[in-house]
């Protein structure tokens, strides 16, 4: 169709006349009267059809995913709501009557790139949870300041760290005598929906629960469950996370954008990576609207790694590491993940089960209301199940998955350095400005090989993954202040423990590796900063243990990093056969497995 025939046809659709609504008095009846016998009759077989009907219908709404029922009669609350758009066919969209430039911008002059990591007197904060409203009730029970959305582990909204919080007394700006001269920026995608993969106390449980139990009632707290229904959807962002990334875009830019200048100067442009997974692909572009602009074209690359299995993908590094995916091997935390949700859960089970008939409620149900609070806010903006949990439940929550992600994908996994170790060797070759020399790990020869989408001399580079690819790094760096509570108890919390998911790999972080020039030095130095605080490096071999900025010689940093490297075997960790026992008879607090039988 032309546009000319697009316009007509609105036209013709505008020089409709309007349906006239005024009432019509025409009769297709006349009027009857009727004998009080006949009126009980007619009762009687309306009564008597509207069972029949309540009756075949009960038997059909089980197959109905949105109906909305009384549950005492269908049990149907908690069903699965979705709400699909964009409409697959719209019947108004006319893409030639609505171009996305018209020309006419009017001035375009650029000003000074911003430079606030170099400029500004103080650093700004992050407080993680724009557009997400916390429980009302929370706040007023408690006797002292408690931010729920600092309490849900790698669910929690990213914030900026308190000052001190990793050990080093020093905020992200340069010290005196310093300036920034390059950023290394490693960053979690934002706020998703669950994933499809079923784990223990997944937020689905309670849904399934609720559905399968035939006569139920919920009253006190729980009675919002009477007409409450399921509403996440899986894997991809949810708006809050979308919002996530663009908002760090624009934090990354007005801090760091001065270092566009040396593009400039050498003509080049930035190389951006992320993996193709929906969400990671979603976050990657909203981070370069907020760095960039809408104006993508031009500004930059993104490089689009595959993310599936068979792939070398440093950003995905599971995919390749087939004893990462062991739940003997890989997947150690789900019976410590039990233990514990046993002990703290067990107040909330004896106070919730009452509000509900016709249900018998188990601890990992109350486990599954925890994740429910958490997904429902990031997706929709609050939850009424937040409401049901005291502090120290959160608390109990909060740890719940520190010692998931501690036992699966951090210090006490025994495949974890082997899965960091790939981004390590693309550090390597990045600060080094030397191409990767041998590929015995998660690297891509065909990408890392190519200056095109591996370049080395860039001043910015920018990283997309996973929570889980984070920790691996972590852990394959030897930052072992992160490690000083492990092996991690399955029976209490360790007091002031260092090992804090939500601190380190909540939903957009942030993992800064920032490179300065300084005065007093003729060495190029290196520090990292995770969520605005900055990280001791002092367990990184051979860098100073009580510089008060964190700050390492790269030189060093750089041949610390090579002797991990060269001590870490890939093959071994990821398809070597070797067994541990379950339960807390073997740990790592250094990410490795068993030593191999050439090394013993």
């Amino acid at each position: 169709m032309t546009g000319h025939e697009e316009q007509k046809n609105v036209t013709d659709l505008e020089q409709q006349p309007l349906i006239d609504n005024q009432p019509t008095h025409i009769s297709l009846f006349p009027r009857r009267t009727y004998a009080l016998r006949h009126i009980v009759l007619a009762y009687c077989a309306g009564l008597l059809s509207a069972l029949l009907y309540w009756s075949s219908f009960r038997s059909y709404s089980t197959a109905l995913p949105f109906c909305s029922v009384d549950p005492v009669i269908a049990g149907r609350a908690g069903s699965t709501e979705v709400h699909n758009y964009p409409p697959p066919s719209p019947t108004n969209a006319f893409p030639s009557l609505f171009p996305s430039n018209v020309g006419y911008a009017g001035p375009t002059p650029t000003g000074a790139e911003p430079a606030l990591v170099a400029t500004a007197p103080s650093y700004p904060i992050h407080t993680g949870a724009p557009h997400l409203l916390s429980p009302e009730a929370l706040k007023n029970d408690t006797k002292r300041k408690f931010d729920i959305f600092r309490h849900w582990g790698n669910l929690s909204p990213w914030f900026t760290v308190d000052r001190g919080a990793f050990g080093v007394d020093a905020g992200p700006e340069p010290p005196a005598g310093c300036r920034v001269t390059g950023l290394h920026l490693l960053h979690r995608h934002g706020a998703r929906y669950p994933t499809g993969s079923s784990s223990y106390g997944a937020p689905a449980l309670f849904s399934d629960g609720l559905n399968s139990a035939e006569r139920w009632r919920a009253s006190g707290q729980l009675e919002f469950l009477n007409d409450w229904t399921y509403k996440l959807g899986e894997e991809i962002l949810t708006p809050f996370g979308r919002q996530q990334l663009f908002d760090l875009g624009v934090s990354m830019r007005m801090k760091y954008g001065f270092l566009l200048q040396n593009f400039t100067e050498t003509s080049t442009l930035p190389v951006f990576r992320t993996e193709s997974q929906d969400r990671m692909l979603s976050s990657a572009l909203n981070f370069a609207l907020g760095f960039f602009g809408p104006s993508l074209e031009g500004q930059y690359q993104q490089l689009i790694t595959i993310e599936a299995h068979g792939f070398n993908n440093t950003l995905a590094p599971s995919k390749t590491c087939p004893n990462g995916r062991d739940h003997t091997k890989g997947e150690r935390a789900t019976p410590f993940v039990r233990e514990w949700v046993e002990i703290y859960l067990q107040g909330a089970l004896e106070r919730l089960q009452p509000q509900i008939t016709g249900m018998q409620l188990s601890v990992e149900h109350v486990y599954s209301m925890q994740q429910l609070c958490a997904y429902e806010t990031i997706a929709i903006g609050y939850s009424k199940f937040c409401e049901l949990f005291t502090e120290d439940e959160w608390h109990g929550f909060d740890y719940s998955v520190d010692l998931n992600f501690w036992y699966n994908h951090a210090f006490g996994s025994p495949t974890t350095r082997a899965l960091g170790i790939g981004y390590i060797q693309e550090l390597l070759a990045r600060l080094t400005h030397t191409p990767i020399s041998l590929h015995n790990s998660t690297t891509n020869a065909t990408l890392d090989d190519n200056s095109a989408t591996f370049p080395l001399g860039q001043s910015l580079y920018v990283d997309a993954t996973h929570d889980t690819v984070v920790l691996n790094v972590i852990t394959a760096l030897n930052l072992s202040n992160f490690a000083v509570d492990g092996p991690l108890p399955s029976d209490h919390i360790p007091k002031n423990r260092a090992f804090k998911t939500s601190h380190l790999a909540p939903f957009a972080t942030n993992m800064q590796f920032q490179l300065l020039s300084c005065d007093y030095t003729h060495d190029p130095q290196i520090r990292i900063i995770l969520n605005d605080g900055v990280v001791p490096l002092g367990s990184v071999h051979g860098c100073p243990g009580d510089e008060p900025h964190g700050l390492c010689p790269v030189p060093i940093f750089a041949n610390a990093v090579r002797g991990t490297v060269g001590k870490t075997d890939w093959t071994w960790a990821c398809l070597g056969d070797w067994e541990i026992p379950e339960g807390h008879g073997w740990n790592t607090t250094t990410g490795e497995p068993p030593l191999s039988p050439a090394r013993t």
